[in-house]
């Protein structure tokens, strides 16, 4: 079996956010399908234990997560979605940071801190809470057990495009113009049914 690029997913008419922004990004996220599926092929013919076997071993934690966490973050983005007061997301957010507000500012703050990476809003099965996440390399930091229900990537690549260097601010501020709520709700009522949420 391979994995494939899920065009379903692929974001058009953001407010902030180009399709030319998407589409320089898309590719990038098209050749992490391509990198997961070429390092599945060399693990299945390396000799187990080999030099060449644990370098690919060391390579597929990277490359498989910088295709899942793509597939989440293209998949929670779409214009024109709001947050349901009503939905047991919402409060959620409110039990654990008093205001949607201050959750929206706690994981804008995340996402802009120093480096690059993600910033993740996580929901802990076992305690029953959510978290704002910062991951550095893609594999690197996960809180393991938790589910991603928002990803946001805050690497240069995402936003380079449509505001330069110094326009993680201004990126942050219309990702969160365009969060995909219907599916970021989904993802939280997975989570609470025991079930890892799907990336798209």
């Amino acid at each position: 079996m391979s994995y494939s690029v899920q065009e379903r997913i692929k974001p058009k008419a953001l407010q902030g956010i180009s399709d030319e922004q998407i589409r320089q990004h898309w590719a990038l996220y098209e050749g992490y399908v391509k990198n997961v599926n070429g390092l599945i092929e060399d693990l299945e013919r390396a000799e187990i234990g080999s030099r060449s076997w644990a370098e690919l071993k060391r390579r597929a934690g990277f490359e498989f997560n910088g295709m899942a966490l793509h597939e989440y973050y293209f998949g929670n983005l779409a214009a024109g979605s709001q947050l349901s007061a009503q939905s047991a997301l919402a409060s959620e957010l409110v039990e654990s940071w008093g205001t949607v507000e201050v959750w929206r500012q706690d994981f804008a703050k995340t996402g802009a801190m120093r480096g690059v990476g993600w910033a993740i809003l996580y929901r802990d099965p076992m305690g029953d809470r959510l978290f704002n996440w910062w991951i550095g390399d893609h594999e690197l930091n996960h809180p393991a057990g938790c589910h991603p229900i928002i990803v946001l990537d805050v690497f240069e690549h995402a936003w380079m495009v449509d505001y330069g260097a110094g326009g993680r601010d201004e990126y942050i501020r219309a990702f969160l113009e365009n969060v995909c709520w219907e599916v970021v709700e989904q993802r939280h009522k997975d989570s609470r049914a025991g079930h890892t949420p799907a990336r798209f």
